[in-house]
């Protein structure tokens, strides 16, 4: 199967090893991924900011960049829920890395060994806008060799929410306090989840405190085989 890598300017930017674990696993399940260089912005930041007009014409231009593609994959939540929001074409055809796998491909176990003991934070987007539920934790229970525990209140948010810890820093820290506690009370050695902008947040912290604990997307753990 073709598939395109809509990376988002995030990822690309900030964790491009994100993009290039996406790349490994589709490839190694057999299949050809494209990517797009006229990709840019989708339009999230702009659009959660309040510049609609702004937001919604990245959106239109995504839609322009990947319109002779039959399947997108993207391993970034928030980013796939607000473009299926603000493009209708992209429904049907767009998925986030964890549904494409568990839903389309019908695969869990995708060859991956991973020995580290790993905790999930399901983050606000993948839960509550495109609902997708137990997907990533049924890849990381396929991987070979992961001890995986559970976050206590995973579903509480970790305060990120894009520009909401810059306009609203003290809460965004509250939150973010609360979640750190919860991450190392599983004294796990790898946080991760399905958004890295949730992971940067977490990340930092944890780096601050020097904790010990390092965060990675789910699309790395995936992609490992150590």
């Amino acid at each position: 199967m073709r598939l395109a890598l809509f990376i988002t300017c995030f990822n690309d930017t900030l964790f491009p090893a994100t993009g290039q674990a996406v790349v490994t696993l589709l490839e190694r399940l057999g299949h050809e991924v494209v990517f797009p260089e006229e990709q840019t912005c989708c339009g999230q930041m702009h659009g959660n900011t309040g510049y609609l007009e702004l937001g919604q014409g990245l959106a239109e231009r995504w839609d322009r960049v990947f319109a002779g593609e039959e399947v997108v994959v993207s391993p970034s939540a928030s980013c796939v829920g607000y473009v299926r929001e603000h493009v209708p074409s992209s429904r049907g055809r767009l998925f986030e890395l964890s549904e494409f796998l568990v839903d389309q491909l019908g695969v869990t176990d995708v060859g991956a060994s991973f020995p580290h003991r790993v905790t999930l934070h399901p983050t606000c987007h993948s839960l509550r806008l495109l609902h997708v539920g137990d997907r990533p934790r049924k890849l990381l229970e396929a991987v070979r060799g992961i001890d995986l525990v559970d976050l206590p209140e995973a579903d509480e948010c970790c305060g990120f929410g894009g520009t909401f810890a810059v306009k609203n820093a003290d809460t965004s820290m509250a939150m973010l306090g609360d979640k750190l506690r919860r991450v190392l009370d599983t004294r796990a050695e790898v946080c991760t989840a399905a958004d890295n902008s949730c992971l940067m947040h977490i990340g930092g912290a944890l780096r601050r405190q020097r904790a010990g604990v390092r965060t990675m997307h789910l699309a790395e753990i995936l992609a490992a085989r150590e």
